[in-house]
């Protein structure tokens, strides 16, 4: 990334390999990451077209406890999972995952490749539950992620330590 980049022109954009990404709680999660925020230098937020293959996953089944999310669908047909609903999405389709809010992830259950933007916040920290693996990830800036076993919680409160 330069310093002066602020515009990516759409040539450059279809000429980007991309990034292939499998997600580390399932293998049947896999996509082509597009990264055009880490292009001009955004920090706050991350900005991507991501490409998902039929038959495979965006990522894990996950919510986010301090980071608001989104998607809106470019091209394709695919499920999106939101908590226990189950909808179909195509082209044009728009999807708002609140902070704290419901866990979500989409399959591409299409014939096509399934594109779309995806758009989240970048805070300094964020924890992450992934309810189908029973799992936790928290996640701070500068140190390593670490992912904990639901039955390995153990809640203390807000007041812990205060006498």
């Amino acid at each position: 990334m330069s310093d002066n980049a602020y515009l990516v022109k759409a040539d450059t954009i279809e000429a980007m390999e991309g990034l292939q990404k499998t997600h580390f709680l399932n293998d049947n999660a896999k996509r082509l990451n597009k990264s055009l925020g880490d292009l001009t230098g955004l920090s706050g937020i991350g900005f991507h077209i991501i490409e998902v293959e039929p038959g495979h996953a965006s990522t894990e089944h996950h919510m986010h406890h301090f980071e608001d999310e989104c998607v809106y669908v470019l091209s394709g047909t695919a499920t999106a999972y939101i908590g226990d609903d189950v909808h179909e999405i195509g082209a044009g389709d728009f999807i708002g995952y609140r902070k704290g809010g419901l866990a979500h992830s989409i399959e591409n259950t299409g014939t096509e490749t399934f594109r779309c933007i995806v758009v989240g916040e970048r805070l300094e920290h964020d924890i992450g539950d992934y309810p189908r693996a029973e799992k936790r990830i928290y996640r701070s800036k500068g140190i390593s992620w670490n992912l904990v076993d639901f039955d390995n919680i153990v809640e203390v409160g807000g007041n812990a330590g205060k006498k």
